[in-house]
């Protein structure tokens, strides 16, 4: 018998009025600040540096006194430095990639997992996903948030779970067609691609998919209405980071006007990148986050680096919870390609393990909703020679020493000695042709 479809996951607090959403947001806050205080030393520092103690943090309106922690905090916190709790509390880790090769951690206690799994399972009502649902789960599983994050939500929801992972395209089409997949979660080019595989392959009336999930990496709206098209569905976004708890922080409803922040797990500030001012609603500015439920790694005030827009106009959906824009740019010189984040300084680090020079550039395109990570990289006079096969040796090690730092492939294109245009003012690194925040 169908389960009737619930219009929200936990309704008392996805619909609660906006002076409720403050209070609870004010009573976790001042607890939170209070135990990261008394049991992370490297905030203690950080507060005390900025003369502030906890009982000066009661309310919301105190938020702006405290510091901000940054990516490059969390690498020198490295690994256990912001851990809250005792190591002996903690059942997991999640893992991004290093900007030089070392990663940034987040822990969490079975709490943590169980509050990440309903922020999760929010998202999938949002979508329309009942327990009567097939939920495909094609994001990367292990230190990837992906795959575990809806995972786990879908279990809770009580949905029949397929923990596909990524890859494999076969075996996700026949696990598809076979077991009646009816809500795909993974990152929107998997999608478009997964979409290319069923036209190729005639499948497309026996797929019976009715909506998807896609996070991880940017995508523009007409890349969502070509996915919908293709495989017959509703797209919808959600948005996280692996430092706050990964997908699910944020998610769109039916209405998709924006992403639904979890305003009762994080709180939400945008504030001027430049100055760290915080900027008034509406304004475009950098994401901040304050985590207040956390127990292994509550981050206080975390600068994703995220450039959006916030809005706490009222959703016809019935979920008052504030809501964020698609990112709309970053502040830093951060890429997202195939949902893996990519900094130069990375590449750079390979370059001059390697023997290179630091002059090269990074061209990223998008073609038939897949994206391309090309880099090309000058040569020493010494190193310059017309033996092919000597140059596909050598472009070959760096192939697969980007591989190793990055996690995805990246095609290398050894040139010339000073053929890469140089600037006279800060260097030029990026080609970004994909326009994604257009």
């Amino acid at each position: 018998m169908s389960t009737e479809a619930k219009r929200y996951f936990q309704e008392a607090v996805e619909t609660a009025s906006r002076d409720e959403i403050a209070a609870i947001q004010s009573k976790k806050l001042a607890a939170a600040v209070k135990r990261v205080y008394e049991n992370v030393s490297y905030y203690r520092k950080k507060m005390d540096d900025a003369g502030v103690a906890p009982a000066d943090v009661r309310s919301l309106a105190d938020l702006h006194k405290l510091p901000f922690l940054t990516k490059d905090d969390l690498r020198e916190a490295y690994p256990y430095g912001l851990l809250a709790v005792p190591l002996s509390d903690c059942v997991r880790i999640q893992s991004t990639s290093g900007t030089t090769g070392r990663r940034v951690i987040a822990f969490y206690t079975q709490n943590d997992l169980r509050l990440w799994e309903e922020c999760c399972a929010r998202a999938l009502v949002a979508a329309g996903t009942t327990r009567d649902d097939v939920v495909h789960v094609a994001y990367g599983y292990g230190l990837f948030t992906g795959g575990s994050g809806l995972h786990g939500g879908s279990h809770l929801l009580g949905s029949l779970t397929l923990p596909m992972s990524s890859g494999n395209t076969d075996r996700q089409l026949q696990f598809m067609v076979d077991l009646g997949s009816t809500v795909l979660c993974c990152t929107p080019s998997y999608a478009a691609y997964l979409a290319e595989s069923i036209r190729e392959r005639g499948l497309r009336d026996r797929i019976k998919l009715k909506a998807g999930i896609f996070g991880a990496e940017a995508w523009t709206e007409e890349m969502r209405r070509d996915i919908e098209q293709s495989l017959g569905i509703k797209a919808y976004d959600i948005y996280g980071l692996t430092e706050i708890s990964g997908p699910g922080v944020a998610f769109e409803c039916a209405e998709q006007q924006g992403m639904h922040i979890n305003e009762d797990h994080f709180i939400a500030e945008i504030i001027d990148p430049e100055t760290g001012e915080v900027l008034p609603e509406g304004q475009r500015g950098e994401l901040v986050f304050t985590c207040i439920d956390k127990e292994a790694f509550p981050l206080l005030r975390y600068r994703t680096r995220d450039l959006c827009i916030l809005s706490r106009r009222p959703c016809s959906c019935g979920r008052t919870h504030v809501r964020m824009s698609k990112p709309l740019g970053r502040s830093d010189d951060m890429l997202i390609v195939k949902g893996v984040n990519v900094f130069p300084s990375q590449i750079e680090t390979v370059l001059i393990a390697n023997g290179y020079p630091a002059q090269y550039q990074i061209v990223v395109d998008r073609q038939k909703n897949t994206d391309s990570l090309d880099i090309l990289v000058e040569m020493t006079p010494e190193m310059f020679s017309d033996d092919l096969t000597t140059m596909k040796r050598r472009e070959g090690k760096l192939v697969e020493a980007l591989k190793a730092m990055l996690g995805i492939r990246a095609d290398v294109h050894l040139v010339a000695p000073k053929s890469i245009e140089r600037s006279e003012g800060k260097a030029k690194r990026v080609v970004d042709k994909r326009n994604l925040y257009q």
